[in-house]
């Protein structure tokens, strides 16, 4: 295992990162008969434990090597902030090789003003609380959007499909221990970090997620989002993948002059290709795709650029996209700032006008270093 501040490199296997039949031979090659797998499975993704030790249907004898094998401390609470009146929690992680990535914890009520982080509900249902957890796939950013505290940060490595879904684990746990729910309902990948530049963990992960237990933690493919800034090739390979996950487009600029700068990964995919893409994972998938959209004051916000968004996306067909305007949680020392509140309301009425779907998103934590990597940069 790696220690906090050596080198930078890949986490030790977890139970998480395994398939069933991965979690078989693991258990096997510990001299364990292969229906231990299915136990040990149960005991993380149903009953979110993650200490052998605590294991007592398992063997006495087999809790430290099982514990060393498939159960490695993957994440260390190193500081977390609660906002919001306790419905928003921010938790800083310490990994194994001393990077740091962030997690938010965040309860909603189902139905709203504003729209909560990128979820649509999946029915009529009456109004409740929701859990939902937002994940790093990450530690930093390679997309460099200089609006974003992520995006400042660079790069320093992938997260792991267990490091992932620890996240959840964690999170469901706290909800649990502290009355909230019994788990996290909802899941979205709009922490640090670019999830389709990390397909081959994030597929993992969202196969943890979602498959029912033993397997994986059982939540609805339809209740975990993945955000992307446009990978248009990873786009198909997520539609390809069978999963209902909803889409999260971060599109920020109707116009490739303004979201060159942006989001500059545009320069190899623009909008156009970019929306054609996202479109077609309406088409594949059945899933209505969010585009997510940072009001930026001066930058983006203006009226042309809304009525240019609405026509690329209704050129496109109706009732395959929903925009979420989000106003800008702004980086200390950044140029960049959020819309004045009547420019977001203008904003948002051309869109609605033409017959575009439109929820300005939910902001939460503020008052706490809310914006991703934040917390992470200045814990540095």
């Amino acid at each position: 295992m790696l220690d906090p501040g050596s080198r930078r490199g890949k986490p030790p296997r977890h139970l998480a990162d395994l398939d069933p039949q991965q979690r078989r031979e693991a258990v096997v090659a510990l001299g364990l008969p292969a229906f231990r797998a299915d136990q040990l499975s149960r005991h993380y993704f149903s009953r979110l434990l993650d200490d052998p030790q605590q294991m007592t249907d398992l063997p006495a004898g087999a809790r430290t090597a099982v514990g060393e094998a498939l159960f490695p401390r993957l994440l260390t609470e190193q500081h977390c902030l609660v906002a919001d009146g306790g419905d928003t929690i921010k938790t800083l992680w310490r990994l194994v090789d001393g990077a740091r990535v962030e997690s938010v914890l965040m309860r909603y009520a189902v139905h709203g003003s504003r729209a909560q982080l990128g979820e649509e509900s999946d029915d009529g249902a009456t109004a409740t609380a929701r859990l939902t957890v937002c994940v790093s796939s990450q530690a930093g950013c390679g997309m460099a959007c200089p609006f974003c505290a992520t995006g400042q940060l660079g790069l320093t490595r992938n997260l792991s499909a267990a490091e992932i879904v620890g996240q959840v684990v964690a999170g469901s746990r706290h909800a649990r221990d502290h009355g909230l729910a019994d788990r996290v309902s909802n899941v979205v990948f709009m922490g640090m970090g670019e999830p389709l530049a990390n397909w081959a963990a994030v597929r993992a992960a969202l196969h943890r997620m979602v498959d029912p237990s033993p397997a994986g933690l059982g939540l609805s493919a339809r209740r975990v989002t993945v955000s992307t800034v446009g990978l248009v090739p990873r786009i198909a390979d997520l539609a390809a993948e069978g999963l209902p996950v909803t889409l999260a487009l971060s599109l920020h600029a109707p116009d490739d002059q303004a979201r060159d700068e942006l989001v500059p990964i545009n320069s190899r995919w623009p909008v156009a290709e970019v929306l054609d893409a996202a479109r077609d994972y309406a088409r594949r998938t059945g899933r209505r795709v969010s585009i997510e959209y940072a009001l930026i004051r001066d930058v983006n916000d203006q009226a042309w650029r809304a009525e240019l968004l609405a026509k690329l996306l209704t050129s496109r067909g109706r009732g395959w996209v929903h925009v979420n305007p989000i106003p800008l949680n702004p980086t200390p020392g950044s140029r960049w700032t959020a819309s004045r509140p009547s420019v977001e309301r203008a904003f948002v009425d051309v869109l609605r006008a033409a017959g575009v779907p439109t929820t300005v998103r939910d902001t939460r934590g503020r008052d706490i270093d809310g914006a991703c990597g934040q917390l992470a940069a200045h814990e540095r």
